[in-house]
């Protein structure tokens, strides 16, 4: 059984879905290849606009899979780091992909499970969904998603379930800024289906850059340097085709050529 799926409809709402139920799709250095190369592939299909992360069965991720992690004990110091830098660019994949990313978590998030929805765009989730940074409970630390999560969360937040590793639910997710909204569970399919259908108004090109945006101004002090940044990005932005494209549909009253059907 083919433990990551990945579907691509004709809109270009690719999907990856975690897909071991059994073992609540925990990480193993297989999963974690797999998903980066999904990825990448995905980032460089002209096709594909959003990128979906869900999950089948109970649990969205427990985190990492119990047999890699005997398999890690008896681990070298340069084979953790080898392991260690895979599970980093994993994130740095995600986070950073020009495509715009939706998580829909349906259920338990451990570890580095965790990381993942940090590291989408927009999360999503039912009132099933708990989360939980497990790592010091196990004499580890959360080292590979912690950008990613701190960011999400705030470093306050990050200090107490960081060290306490105890388990909090959706609500709680949610107030902290992990998630961004909360959906009863027949529902969220149809959320994120609604959400894609949003994204999928907007310019492919834009959607890129204002991600890039994002790193630009969120976390650098404004200064002459952004200022002249960011108005180069909007210049360059306006004369580009998809620009004068977005200009052009909304002056004369129709559908810009990006959007399908």
């Amino acid at each position: 059984m083919k433990t990551l799926l990945t579907t691509t409809d004709t809109q270009g709402i690719a999907t990856l879905t975690l897909n071991s139920p059994e073992r609540h799709n925990a990480f193993d250095d297989q999963l974690i290849a797999d998903l980066t190369h999904a990825l990448e592939r995905l980032d460089a299909d002209p096709q594909v606009r959003v990128v979906v992360l869900a999950a089948n069965g109970k649990s969205f991720s427990a985190g990492a899979d119990l047999n890699w992690m005997r398999r890690m004990a008896d681990y070298s110091a340069e084979e953790n780091l080898v392991d260690a830098r895979a599970l980093a660019e994993l994130m740095r994949v995600l986070n950073g992909l020009k495509k715009p990313t939706l998580a829909l978590v349906q259920g338990a998030v451990y570890g580095g499970g965790v990381g993942l929805v940090a590291c989408c765009d927009i999360a999503i989730a039912t009132p099933l969904a708990k989360f939980c940074l497990s790592e010091v409970k196990l004499g580890l630390i959360p080292a590979a998603i912690s950008p990613y999560v701190v960011e999400a969360i705030g470093t306050r937040a990050a200090r107490r379930y960081f060290l306490t590793a105890e388990i909090f639910a959706a609500e709680e997710a949610l107030r902290l800024g992990l998630l961004h909204d909360i959906v009863d569970e027949e529902e969220l399919t149809a959320r994120g289906k609604a959400i894609c259908q949003q994204i999928l108004q907007n310019g492919p090109q834009a959607l890129a850059v204002a991600k890039k945006l994002i790193g630009t101004v969120g976390r650098r002090p404004v200064d002459s340097k952004m200022i002249e940044e960011t108005a180069e990005l909007i210049a360059g932005i306006r004369a580009s085709a998809e620009g004068k494209e977005g200009l052009g549909a909304f002056l004369e009253k129709r559908t810009p050529n990006w959007v399908k059907g």
